[in-house]
């Protein structure tokens, strides 16, 4: 052998080179079993995913929130567990790790079967303090099966992404620099997630469907909606706008208003046909043009002049959900208080679900609504001061935050009217965020005090609530209906990493004390807490029942109206079939 052939070849020092030709050289499939420290975070976290949250939840979506939340720690373990092994050199011994997963798996069955149990003891006592019975199926074999299964499924589609990825890096291993190939691989391979997530699953999966059965929804009509016949609706005759044109919202907000017959056998007084003017997404031939929403604006206070809303004592923009939605229980007290001599107008900017409609045509909402207050606000101001009537805003949910949007401050919402009641605000919205921000100190943010209470208020109880704090309240006033346990009022990305000021002590009144925040695991409950906020009873979650009769009382009370007119007209209305 010569000195040649003994000559050793130079060892390649670039530590990243070698782990970049070793990732590339492994097999186009993963046989290994899960990382045992990647497997304790996926546990840990699905025990945190077993904690309460705002609202109650069924077994099935308790099954969801573990499943993802467990996906997410094993993705953060995996990475810790990289991170370890590439800075400690020491390894484990082989026994040790066999007793380190013989005690794993010893102990993983019984702490999450009695962590399961608990949780159902927790789930318990939050129905009992937001006035559900106690019972509650809770399958702790089946939650932990669905929760397995899911995590299963989100781990196998994440080794196809990295499959995919070490394939890509190879191909391009041919044509360009190891490093290069790398980089490049691994940024082609987040833009294809990227684009799959958003373009092909999202958008042409879950938004299509969604706009599919939105759209097959709105050319429907509630049972037993019918065509109003009073003149003095939309939809009615004489309307600009056709009954068949006004969409499954429009039609039941027109085709429900109380007749004056009904509000007089309430009143005992002589009433008037309420007014209420709704316009569709869809506009008659004559009314599109490049600006839609300036359209619907024009639109709305033509049918306001022809029905006579301009004349009322009250005029009262509504801003809508996602559907289109106007809540009957915040439009007809306000109706019954003032025997029908009232004006609602409200147009729709959607129909899609309020959820999709957050996601893909958020800013359609505030545009919306602000158009429609530029164009009835120019018409009052060419009325004179002691013609015109009393301007209001309301909103739900998505609507509140349109009523927000369209003003963007706490000052501009009450100079540009002579009232506000909003219910529910999402957390996004303008108004309430900046008055949760700037509330007088020891006021929670669940209950913020603003100012001393000058001019707004927030309720969660208002026969109660809005009688604090005694100082003098001024008008015009707003009033915020409010739940401390909505999940809609505090769903925020900031849920991921942050904890929220909701959490800080005092709790809400209907909050449980064994509530908790965790990295990840808070935000994903609280996602879930959404879908069924409808599930528990007002005022609790996204339930407000009848607040809104204490509400207009107080933002806008009819002369000689009285305690007693507000517990009667509360009581009436929580009669109603429909409850909301």
């Amino acid at each position: 052998m010569t000195s040649t052939d003994r000559q050793p070849t130079a060892p390649d020092r670039s530590a990243g080179a070698g782990r970049i030709r070793a990732f590339a050289r492994r097999p186009y499939t993963a046989r290994h079993w899960p990382d045992l420290i990647a497997l304790c975070w996926a546990t840990v976290f699905f025990w945190a995913s077993l904690s309460p949250s705002l609202v109650p939840r069924p077994w099935y979506l308790q099954g969801v929130v573990g499943g993802i939340t467990a996906a997410i720690g094993y993705a953060l373990g995996a990475a810790v567990s990289w991170l370890a092994h590439a800075l400690v050199p020491w390894r484990p011994g082989e026994r040790t790790r066999a007793r380190l997963w013989q005690a794993y798996w010893l102990l993983l069955p019984v702490l999450t079967v009695l962590l399961i149990s608990e949780s159902a003891r927790m789930q318990r006592r939050l129905r009992v303090l937001q006035g559900l019975p106690p019972s509650l199926t809770w399958h702790t074999p089946v939650i932990a099966l669905f929760a397995i299964l899911l995590w299963l499924a989100l781990l196998l589609v994440a080794r196809a992404v990295r499959l995919g990825a070490r394939r890509l890096i190879r191909l391009l291993g041919r044509l360009l620099p190891r490093p290069a190939a790398y980089a490049l691989g691994a940024l082609l391979t987040a833009l294809a997630v990227l684009v799959g997530v958003r373009d092909v699953v999202f958008d042409r999966g879950v938004v299509d469907l969604a706009d599919r059965i939105a759209e097959a929804t709105n050319d429907g009509t509630e049972d037993g909606i019918h065509r109003p016949a009073s003149g003095r609706v939309s939809g009615g005759p004489g309307s600009l706008i056709r009954w068949q044109d006004l969409g499954y919202q429009g039609r039941n907000f027109t085709g429900s208003v109380p007749t004056r017959d009904r509000i007089t056998a309430w009143t005992g007084k002589p009433a008037r046909d309420p007014v209420r003017v709704y316009i569709p997404s869809a506009l008659p031939a004559a009314f599109q043009d490049e600006r839609p929403f300036a359209a619907q604006a024009r639109l709305a206070v033509r049918e306001l002049e022809r029905t006579g809303a301009f004349d009322r004592r009250v005029l009262a923009v509504a801003g809508t959900t996602g559907t289109g939605w106007v809540n009957p229980n915040v439009a007809e007290p306000l109706e019954y208080m003032y025997g029908g001599d009232t004006a609602i107008v409200a147009v729709q900017y959607s129909y899609l679900p309020s959820w999709v409609s957050f996601l893909v045509d958020k800013e359609k909402a505030g545009q919306a609504t602000r158009a429609l207050l530029d164009a009835v606000r120019a018409r009052l101001a060419e009325l004179p001061a002691d013609r015109r009537p009393k301007l209001v805003v309301t909103g739900e949910s998505l609507g509140a935050y349109a009523v927000e949007a369209s003003f963007g401050s706490a000052e501009a919402l009450l100079d540009g009217t002579d009232g506000a009641l909003l219910l529910g605000a999402p957390n996004f919205s303008p108004v309430s965020a900046e008055i949760r921000r700037d509330r007088d100190p020891g006021s929670p943010v669940w209950r913020p005090q603003y100012r001393d209470g000058a001019h707004y208020r927030f309720a969660q109880f208002p026969r109660t609530d809005l009688e604090r704090p005694p100082a003098r309240w001024e008008f015009p006033r707003a009033v915020y209906l409010q739940n401390a346990s909505d999940p809609v009022v505090w769903w925020s990305p900031d849920l991921l990493l942050e904890r929220p000021a909701w959490l800080d002590e005092p709790l809400g009144p209907d909050i449980t004390p064994e509530i908790d925040w965790f990295p990840f695991v808070a935000f994903w409950q609280t996602s879930v807490d959404m879908a069924v906020s409808y599930g528990v009873q007002a005022p609790h979650g996204h339930r407000y029942g009848t607040g809104a009769v204490d509400g207009w009382a107080a933002v806008v009370p009819p002369q000689g109206w009285t305690r007693a007119d507000t517990d009667r007209l509360r009581a009436y209305i929580g009669h109603r079939k429909a409850a909301y």
